[in-house]
């Protein structure tokens, strides 16, 4: 792979470990993702040249100390260890922590194995202790020295600790990062149950009151509710109003009498009403009985939230920080404060750990003082955004209260489908009645649209269709150009004002010709906007697609399952292709979150001296512990070296060390049930495009009419680092490769030396683009950031 270069001299010279000590626990509650955490920690810190410590047992093992509690980390104490949920160096609340004596124990075990850098992996309560720690450290080395236990040298040698955070949690209640480890696999759980109660109450037309953890914050909540289209949410950073209890059940009955067989009520374990009493789902459940008199039953999930495996976004989130954690200890300074590493949309970024301790601390202090609106700016843009979107779509205004616009807006899929559509697709259906528009849908794309099939679809026509997959509306890969004749006429027989297409490279491309057709037809002269789907993600002037998590997630389970099936046998390597096009978003991410030893893309030319040094790199891991190895291969990364190719010269190459499989995942990774991340991100910036397209019509319409004709009215609305942004299309033309159909540019690339790094390739890393020192903002600004551009 690529030979160290300046870049890496500078990341070798100026981030060396060698001589450094760095220990990393678990504390608190257990999330998964942990351990994706805890493998990038120790895997970075042994390349840098430090020595890495496990703390077991949390806080408790670094008081007990000895041998079993605090022992040194190797590489392959680490193997296959990133698809296991929970945390496997184990995790406890201690109580003698909390006193002077217990962390005196601690700061003594720690110095006698010349430990001065701490990673802690957990949440508020472990990052307060952590720096509590961190500030006392120099009184209890007076101690020690006072004690006899430690000499004057040792104070000199260890006289500063310093502290890196990352937070675990899947309650995502820390005020600073837009996602907390573990939080996106809870909600895979909670999803994975709702999909399956959604099916046995429609059987039996049964309303379900659920109940997700959260005991002060209702990320979980709201966003699952938002994900499977609940009828109601209650959490405690809104409480409902006086009387809440009618409106939820004329809301239900509504539902029902709209030929909805089933509802679905999620509560908060911390629900409050406005008076700060607890909402328990037992209460809702005898309020629906008693008042609608239908069958309701009450599903508690517990901790089946904490279990299992990790997603996909949580091991990339968990590598990312882990390896961002190892970066910042190595450059702290005695005088840098104790940070903890985030996510700010799509960047890793620093915050002052007590910075984010005390905004997190000021939010339960905003909702005990009944200040709830306050509480929920404290939570951040991030969470501010889901709950605006989930009013917007779950509440169904009265027709006398809707604004009256005289705007037609059509909605198609173009392109292949991809996972997250239809959620798309219902959330611009609901946001656009809500604005006063008429909705018509477009089956099978541009095809359908010359075609005429458009009708109009109302509220009751998208309920149910968050959690299904593929495209309903049909989606083809027909371009525009030749039928732009019929297409107007379609436009001019029904009126259309504005047009939003979801889909991938071809909605890009069909949008281009839409606009260069307005200088002959007057039909195009409205507000277009493109919202990008496809599990490619090669769609320019954006970050992210719609789909591509499900992809991603499509992948890493059939890795999982493919590497177990190698346990107990011989040592084995896996050929694995993916799809993409051109794009290797899927090979690179979906190999970082699997762990892949390789991953070999268009846009990283690879030659056979390349392939013969990954086998020889693979033949020599295989000779000490590691069993298996994983290499993955875009579907058109090389027309030579083809998988078939690949698969032939690793078979001969390593025979009498391992053997070798391959598999095709094919169309797999377009199917399925959208995970709750593409749910949650359709149903966001399809909300955000309806209201765009809504601002639009109105700046545009002049004496009868609507005419927009200016660059700006055609955009593409796109996660960029740290925001949704709006780009007139035109302007993304020089960013685009059109012959391989990808962006000039693309972020991931900048994660193909994490995984190379994790698998002990010697690489180069730049580590200019790491995460800065910087400060909490308090949420007054309208910018938009979003956990959705996190991968």
């Amino acid at each position: 792979m690529a030979q160290p270069d300046n870049q890496s001299k500078r990341f070798f010279e100026s981030l060396s470990g060698a001589g450094k000590s760095i220990a990393v626990l678990t504390s608190g509650g257990d999330a998964q993702g942990m351990n994706a955490a805890v493998r990038a920690v120790v895997r970075m810190g042994i390349y840098v040249g430090a020595k890495v410590y496990f703390i077991r047992e949390g806080y408790q093992g670094m008081v007990d100390g000895g041998e079993e509690n605090i022992k040194e980390a190797s590489w392959e104490s680490v193997s296959s260890m990133l698809q296991m949920g929970g945390t496997v160096i184990g995790s406890a609340r201690c109580k003698e922590f909390r006193s002077h004596e217990g962390r005196l124990k601690a700061a003594h075990n720690l110095v006698q194995r010349g430990i001065t850098n701490l990673c802690v992996i957990g949440g508020d309560g472990s990052l307060t202790g952590a720096n509590l720690f961190r500030e006392e450290w120099s009184g209890l080395l007076e101690e020690l020295v006072q004690q006899g236990l430690i000499d004057e040298d040792a104070v000199q040698k260890y006289s500063a600790l310093h502290i890196v955070g990352m937070v675990g949690s899947i309650d995502n209640d820390f005020c600073g990062t837009d996602m907390t480890i573990g939080t996106d696999s809870a909600l895979h759980r909670i999803i994975e149950v709702v999909d399956a109660i959604m099916t046995t109450a429609q059987s039996h037309q049964r309303t379900f009151v659920l109940e997700v953890m959260g005991r002060h914050c209702g990320y979980l909540a709201l966003v699952s509710a938002l994900a499977c289209g609940a009828d109601w949410v209650l959490i405690p950073e809104m409480p409902p109003e006086d009387g809440w209890e009618e409106k939820m059940c004329q809301k239900l009955s509504a539902n029902r009498a709209g030929m909805k067989r089933l509802n679905i009520i999620i509560v908060a374990e911390g629900a409050i009403d406005c008076n700060n009493k607890p909402i328990t789902t037992d209460h809702v459940k005898d309020l629906v009985v008693r008042c609608l008199g239908f069958d309701t039953r009450v599903t508690i999930l517990g901790h089946v939230q904490r279990g299992g495996t990790p997603s996909a976004f949580d091991r990339i989130l968990a590598s990312r920080m882990g390896v961002e954690a190892v970066i910042a200890l190595l450059e702290t300074t005695a005088n840098t404060p104790a940070c903890v590493v985030s996510l700010c949309g799509n960047q890793a970024v620093r915050l002052p750990l007590m910075e984010c301790v005390q905004m997190t601390q000021e939010v339960q202090k905003a909702m005990d003082e009944k200040k709830f609106e306050e509480a929920v700016k404290l939570r951040g843009r991030s969470f501010e955004n889901n709950l605006k979107t989930y009013k917007l779509l779950a509440h169904r205004k009265l027709e006398s209260e809707l604004p009256h616009s005289n705007f037609n807006i059509a909605v198609l899929n173009v392109g292949a489908p991809a996972a997250g559509m239809n959620a798309a697709v219902r959330s611009a259906v609901r946001v656009g009645i809500s604005e006063g528009h008429k909705m018509f849908a477009v089956n099978d794309g541009f095809e359908g649209f010359y075609k005429g099939q458009i009708k109009e679809i109302k509220w009751a026509d998208v309920g149910g269709w968050t959690g299904q997959g593929g495209s309903l509306l049909g989606t083809k890969r027909t371009l525009p150009a030749k039928h732009v004749e019929k297409i107007a006429e379609q436009m001019r027989a029904h009126n259309i004002n504005a047009l939003l297409v979801i889909g991938g490279f071809e909605a890009y491309l069909g949008l281009m010709e839409l606009l260069e057709a307005r200088g002959k037809y007057d039909e195009f002269c409205v507000p277009m906007v493109m919202v990008p789907a496809t599990v490619s993600n090669n769609v320019p002037g954006s970050d992210l697609s719609i789909g591509a998590d499900t992809a991603l997630n499509a992948i890493t389970d059939t890795c999982d399952r493919i590497k177990q099936s190698a346990s107990g046998t011989k040592r084995r390597v896996f050929i694995i292709e993916t799809m993409g096009g051109y794009c290797g978003y899927l090979a690179s991410v979906g190999g970082l979150a699997a762990g892949a030893d390789a991953a070999y893309i268009y846009e990283e030319p690879f030659d056979i001296r390349d392939l013969q040094s990954n086998v020889e790199h693979l033949t020599e891991k295989m000779k000490g512990a590691i069993q298996r190895g994983l290499v993955l291969r875009n579907e058109n990364s090389n027309e030579n070296y083809t998988t078939d190719f690949i698969y032939q010269l690793y078979s001969e190459e390593g025979r009498g060390v391992f053997d070798c499989r391959k598999n095709v995942l094919g169309h797999m990774q377009q199917g399925g049930a959208p995970s709750p991340f593409d749910r949650n991100f359709g149903t966001k910036i399809s909300a955000k495009a309806m209201l765009w397209l809504t601002k639009k019509m109105n700046e545009t319409f002049r004496q009868g009419r609507v005419f927009a004709n200016t660059e700006d009215t055609c955009c593409l609305l796109g996660m960029r680092r740290r925001a949704l942004v709006f780009q007139p299309v035109v302007q993304l033309k020089d960013e685009t490769d059109f012959v391989h159909r990808i962006p000039k540019e693309q972020w991931w690339l900048k994660l193909r030396p994490l995984m190379k790094i994790l698998a002990k390739y010697k690489t180069s890393y730049d580590v200019s683009d790491s995460g800065q020192l910087e400060h909490v903002v308090r949420n007054i600004q309208p910018k938009e950031s979003d956990p959705s551009g996190a991968m």
